[in-house]
């Protein structure tokens, strides 16, 4: 597809626990993983079993949700720089809607952890760290970049 960057795309795999790299800048070219790191997902989506999440579409439910997005124009707000979330699929097509974004956080760690980390109203959040590597290909990429979140 002609619309997109064809020589990279961001793979977040939630079956992996958030206390390891979960996050993928994928180079589709090459087939190899470019940088990894720690990605939240929302509280929304925990569940008792720490091992097992739910995903909704829906507004107010704190869920990620899984589905291809394209990552849109930054902006800077309650937590600096964000990039909007545009979900392509039937589940994700509310995330414009519900301001699921992908931004940074303070509390985010950048390397693996013993435990759970803490978690986002259902954004992608990762560590200020791996934010600025992912600023880097998203502002130097001539079209948009593709996100996908599966589990």
């Amino acid at each position: 597809n002609t619309t997109y960057n064809s020589s990279v795309a961001f793979l977040l795999d939630m079956k992996i626990p958030s206390n390891h790299y979960r996050f993928f800048v994928y180079n589709l070219k090459t087939h190899q993983i470019i940088t990894k790191g720690i990605v939240a997902h929302g509280c929304g989506s925990a569940t008792d079993d720490e091992d097992s999440l739910i995903f909704k579409n829906i507004e107010h439910s704190n869920c990620t949700s899984l589905g291809k997005y394209s990552i849109g124009s930054s902006y800077n707000g309650r937590f600096g720089k964000a990039y909007k979330l545009h979900g392509l699929d039937h589940s994700n097509d509310q995330a414009f809607k519900r301001n699921i974004v992908l931004h940074s956080y303070w509390q985010v760690p950048a390397i693996e952890q013993p435990f759970q980390i803490c978690y986002s109203k259902g954004c992608p959040m990762v560590s200020e760290t791996y934010f600025k590597e992912l600023e880097q290909i998203i502002d130097n990429s001539d079209k948009p970049i593709l996100l996908s979140i599966y589990y």
